[in-house]
């Protein structure tokens, strides 16, 4: 969900029974190979806890149909035995936007990771070495030579550190965790997507003096007055966007992004929420992936479809092929499409010790009108029980 020439809002939460017999029987809509790039089915051992990650990845350029030379603003990195260590890998997928927004989302993939990478107290304080390595890469961004002025581009990384995952979020791209639960398998997000649709994202950006409005409000269509627009999940329509207090842009639907150096100054910033979750054999696998297969499909959906496949080879493309088909369904085009799944293999209760609860959920805190660039825990976020008519 990008700037406000971006894609709608409408979301698709559940599938129909006849939706889920499709996917289970592996009938796979996708046919559009065209800028089309997928990693072959890929395994990492994780030594330190005795279980093995066996992983594949695919990105689909979006269909744009007056733009047709458009290129995939989508990236993503996998990077493992960070630092030399076979037990530390990293996952993380980038959704860019605006006029640059390729060139923003390729330099952010590279540079995170780099400075991951290079810090040495990443393994003593995983969470003040993500939180660091955000900034530092916007402010490297905002340095170089891509002007990210009206460009930008959204993160969800997935850092694994023996049988511990470390989530870091900045913007509306999403991680999910799948967790076994007796005889069914339930979706539980690793983030929250940021966007003015949350009270608290909300309230903060408005103490930076952005203008929150649809754009039909901006337009004079609707009242501007009314700053309700529902629940994100069920949504129609146009979402409310960050505009600037006397100016028809940035337009922007998330409230944090790396870049986006003029959305800036009304409080989108690049500090990242972090989530810790210690796994445990309940947990079967986890997926990251851009907003194109999350705007219509709910994350118990994803999880549901990922289920039906041994290989995350295949599930992959089941899922962006059937993101890519509600996309025309819906729109006259689609988005780009960028989906990781990490299958998590032989984790035993003699592993290591955890709980199937996430253990540590933290937000960076921010009061009155400046950013404090340090992090706070507090209580778990998700852990929802879906509906029973989600639930494969």
């Amino acid at each position: 969900m990008g700037c406000a020439h971006g894609k709608c809002c409408n979301r698709d939460s559940s599938t129909s029974d006849e939706d889920a017999g499709h996917h289970q029987r592996g009938i796979r809509p996708y046919k559009n190979k065209d800028g089309l790039t997928q990693r072959s089915l890929e395994l990492v051992h994780v030594p330190s806890h005795n279980f093995t990650l066996q992983y594949s990845s695919l990105t689909q350029h979006g269909y744009y149909p007056d733009k047709t030379d458009r290129e995939n603003q989508d990236s993503f990195c996998i990077k493992t035995q960070i630092q030399g260590n076979p037990n530390v890998h990293f996952f993380g997928v980038f959704d860019g936007h605006g006029q640059y927004g390729a060139q923003c989302s390729n330099f952010v993939k590279d540079k995170l990771v780099e400075i991951l990478s290079s810090d040495p107290t990443l393994l003593d304080d995983p969470l003040k070495a993500y939180n660091s390595a955000f900034l530092a890469t916007n402010s490297e961004l905002r340095d170089s030579e891509i002007d990210d002025a009206l460009s930008g581009t959204t993160a969800i990384t997935v850092l694994v550190v023996g049988d511990t995952l470390h989530v870091a979020n900045v913007g509306d791209s999403r991680a999910v965790i799948a967790v076994k639960d007796g005889d069914r398998i339930l979706a539980e997000d690793l983030s929250v997507d940021q966007t003015p649709f949350r009270k608290d994202e909300y309230d903060r950006v408005k103490l930076f003096g952005a203008r929150v409005l649809s754009v039909d409000q901006v337009e004079g269509l609707k009242d501007p007055d009314i700053q309700h627009w529902g629940d994100e999940e069920s949504h129609g329509g146009d979402p409310p966007r960050l505009w600037v207090p006397n100016g028809m842009y940035p337009g922007t639907a998330f409230t944090r992004s790396v870049g986006d150096s003029t959305a800036e100054k009304i409080g989108v910033i690049a500090v990242p929420e972090i989530s810790i979750v210690r796994l445990t054999p309940s947990h079967l696998f986890f997926v990251v992936a851009s907003d194109g297969v999350f705007e219509f499909l709910s994350s118990q959906t994803v999880v549901n479809m990922a289920t039906a496949y041994k290989d995350p080879s295949d599930a992959c493309t089941a899922i962006a092929g059937d993101s890519y088909k509600r996309w025309l369904e819906l729109e006259n085009r689609t988005d780009d499409i960028t989906i990781i799944i990490v299958q998590i293999k032989g984790l035993s209760n003699q592993s290591g010790v955890g709980t199937t609860d996430s253990e540590v959920h933290s937000r960076p805190c921010q009061t009155g009108g400046s950013m404090n660039q340090s992090a706070a825990i507090v209580p778990p976020l998700m852990h929802q029980r879906p509906l029973e008519s989600d639930v494969g």
